[in-house]
């Protein structure tokens, strides 16, 4: 199937995920993807290396040999983007660095995928996964830590890098230049932390969103009467139809109803409670396993699972294509190759490739230097709650013109949060900055006008409705299609928009309950959710991708399309390590809340006065036993290292650890606080912790964004505006004006919420 990405070659330098992960994602929408692998295969030899390098070409290079070298410039030379997550300066020590690559090819897009930024104090610190976790506040609990084994900084720095590039190639359509891209691991977890790291300074810190009331004994896991859990969602409208059907309606508001609950649920099996969701259309699942998720007939009848025939193990199930687009679909094209496969021929096309084109330019200076990659670009963001306004707010950190179309009811739906008469809640301050507000009411027939105004000269529209739901207030996306058949149009939602459950409603929790998320993170016990919302915000990612893919498309074909991509196809990839099956696969990766890590060279450890998490391979514990107080290790393997460094752990401070182990050149980080990472003073000055002064609500915190273009780079916009704060400034622009009091007047806008 062709893709949008068809001719766009990508060579993949990338080990352990973030990279391999990226060109994946690029692979799988069409590029041609060199993977250049060390001799001996990759640094982590894992069976998950046969989803991240599907779709590839292989060839083994040793760069430390100065002929290889020379192959890996050619290589580049011939290339429109690199892809390597090294720690800063290696490519450089190599001679393979972003400034001399991009110099010698102009036209390349160079993305590197550091731990940590180059220009961060802890640059040189061995990044490994666990590592910039523990920096990020991703174990941290109150006066505990929790291991989680889902990848988050890898997979978002992966996410955002494959949104950076496909956004660099827009801007080089238009001027012809390449640039640089760095999204370091540690700066895209601040996406994934989200509005988490909020504050609003002249309110007094308050817990985060929760369920309170009588709703608080529904809303979760609950024990079935098979000894299975089932998760009951309450935030869907027709929740109050199933306690009715279960014959609840009378009582479910009862003070203490928690143990008539329990009671109820334990009366009827898991799968019995979710097909009674199903009827009446509420979000209510079976608490499933990875390995029943790949088994699911949705999983599989949506494509967020498929089949690949992989050379060493054979029948493999796999997460299937992220990013879905109806005119250029993308694929898996095929398994993984085998270790330095395609040498021949890679070397025989560097006999016959032509040097770099030369790029557009006036005066030796880019006429557009420095413009935004989505720069004109107009954007209608019609979407609610989390997912969906990420992608429009990803879109306007690239440039876009993004105008938020609200219904005169969210306030009310989303009154989850501090809410404020000043305008947004908790969730809306931190995915609608950057963008204008209006708000619209598409059920009035002069609403109906407004919005078809406001879609003549849009490029893209986003939408986050259940399936169907967008169509009956008719602006789906055939009927923009109508007017509009170049119109990009993206719907994100749930479960995806084929298969059995294209319809079902969800949100985070279930994306993570049904796919194994949560009863991986619970253990034996009680399934537990993730501490941050990752499939949400890593659907507004995955959508902005999907959008950025069509954007390129129609910059070179005039052609629009519908995409889409959904919260369980985010559970899936983020899931990459282990959410695949073959004959004899074992289900090892850590589980419960109990987890610590991988073993004892990866793993938190409790020292005297809190928690750091050590990040080490077998080759450190020479170093490591040279270390005041780890004298002996050397000789240990296995839990009688685990426990040795138990105990000599608990003897000192945190800082003292992490100390003496960063010295020796093994990495190291304590478990930081989310405030402790808003606060840093190098997060604020890199843009990724913002103080702004936002209207109504006086000083607010929020996240940056962590992707740097060094030629078009992003940008955080102001503050989320209030409720329909731009009304007029919008009408205007569309020669609406004089028509503001028959619009107020009919209901279709309104002014405040």
């Amino acid at each position: 199937m062709a893709g949008a990405l068809d001719g766009v070659r990508v060579i993949d330098f990338g080990q352990y995920i973030a990279g391999p992960l990226t060109a994946m994602l690029l692979a799988d929408q069409g590029a041609d993807v060199i993977r250049v692998d060390p001799p001996g295969g990759p640094r982590w030899q894992t069976p998950a290396n046969a989803v991240w390098n599907r779709g590839k070409r292989s060839i083994v290079l040793d760069l430390k040999q100065e002929a290889d070298r020379e192959t890996a410039r050619r290589l580049i030379a011939s290339a429109d983007v690199v892809v390597e997550n090294f720690r800063p300066g290696v490519m450089e020590r190599l001679g393979l660095g972003a400034a001399a690559m991009t110099a010698a090819n102009p036209r390349l897009l160079y993305l590197s995928l550091p731990g940590f930024a180059h220009d961060d104090p802890r640059a040189g610190l061995a990044a490994w996964e666990g590592v910039v976790g523990a920096a990020s506040a991703l174990y941290t609990r109150p006066g505990d830590a929790v291991f989680t084994a889902i990848p988050i900084s890898s997979s978002y720095a992966a996410f955002q890098g494959a949104v950076s590039v496909i956004m660099a190639l827009i801007a080089r359509e238009r001027d012809g230049l390449g640039q640089r891209i760095e999204v370091p691991l540690y700066d895209a977890t601040f996406t994934a932390i989200g509005y988490r790291a909020q504050r609003i300074h002249n309110q007094p810190d308050a817990p985060q969103p929760g369920i309170t009331g009588a709703r608080a004994a529904w809303f979760g896991e609950h024990r079935t009467k098979d000894e299975r859990w089932a998760y009951f969602h309450m935030g869907n409208k027709n929740a109050l139809d199933l306690i009715k059907a279960a014959g609840a309606l009378e009582w479910w508001q009862e003070e203490d109803a928690r143990e008539q609950v329990e009671a109820l649920f334990k009366s009827h099996t898991a799968q019995e409670w979710e097909d009674l969701g199903e009827t009446v259309g509420t979000e209510l699942a079976v608490c499933r396993t990875s390995a029943e998720w790949l088994q699911h007939p949705h999983a599989r009848g949506s494509k967020m699972i498929v089949e690949v025939q992989d050379r060493q193990y054979g029948r493999m199930l796999q997460p299937g294509v992220q990013a879905r687009l109806s005119e250029t679909p993308g694929s898996v094209r095929g398994p993984a190759p085998a270790l330095d496969a395609d040498r021949a021929a890679i070397l025989a096309e560097l006999q016959t490739q032509r040097g770099p084109s030369a790029p557009a330019t006036s005066n030796g200076v880019p006429e557009n230097a420095l413009r935004a990659a989505l720069d004109g670009v107009k954007v209608l963001d019609l979407c609610i709650v989390l997912a969906g306004p990420t992608c429009g707010r990803t879109l306007a950190e690239f440039g876009a013109n993004v105008i938020k179309i609200d219904g005169p009811a969210r306030p009310s739906v989303l009154a989850q949060g501090r809410q404020n008469a000043a305008g947004p809640n908790s969730f809306n301050l931190e995915v609608n900055r950057g963008k204008r507000s209006i708000v619209l009411d598409l059920k009035t027939p002069e609403g109906q006008e407004l919005f078809w105004k406001l879609a003549e000269d849009a490029d893209v529209i986003v939408e986050n409705y259940r399936k169907g739901v967008i169509d009956r207030l008719g602006v789906g996306y055939e009927q923009v299609r109508e007017r509009r058949p170049d119109i990009v149009y993206a719907s994100l939602n749930a479960y995806g928009y084929e298969g059995p459950w294209a319809g079902w409603p969800g949100h985070e929790q279930m994306a993570q309950t049904v796919s194994g998320m949560s009863v991986r993170f619970g253990g034996e016990g009680r399934p537990v959710l993730q501490p941050v919302a990752v499939n949400d915000f890593g659907t507004g990612l995955l959508g902005a991708y999907a959008v950025a893919l069509a954007l390129l498309h129609r910059k070179r074909t005039g052609q629009g399309q519908f995409v889409n991509s959904a919260l369980a196809y985010t559970a899936c990839i983020l899931q990459s390590p282990y959410l695949f099956d073959y004959a004899g696969k074992t289900w090892d990766e850590p589980k419960g809340q109990e987890a610590r890590g991988f073993g004892p060279l990866q793993r938190l450890y409790k020292a005297a006065d809190g928690w750091f998490f050590l990040g080490a391979r077998d080759t450190d514990l020479a170093a490591i036993a040279r270390i005041h107080g780890l004298e002996g290790s050397a000789s240990l393997s296995g839990a009688a290292l685990e426990g040795f460094l138990e105990e000599r752990f608990a003897a000192a401070p945190a800082a003292a650890w992490v100390q003496r182990l960063q010295q020796a050149g093994v990495g190291a980080h304590a478990l930081a606080t989310i405030r402790e990472m808003m606060d840093d003073p190098w997060a604020k000055a890199h843009g990724l912790s913002l103080t702004r002064d936002h209207p109504g609500l006086g000083l607010i915190d929020t996240i940056g964004p962590p992707s740097r273009l060094s030629r078009t780079p992003v940008r955080p916009g102001r503050p989320a505006p209030q409720y329909g704060a731009d009304t007029d400034a919008i009408l205007a622009e569309h020669g609406l004006a004089p028509e503001k009091d028959r619009l107020v007047g009919a209901g279709a806008v309104r002014y405040s919420l």
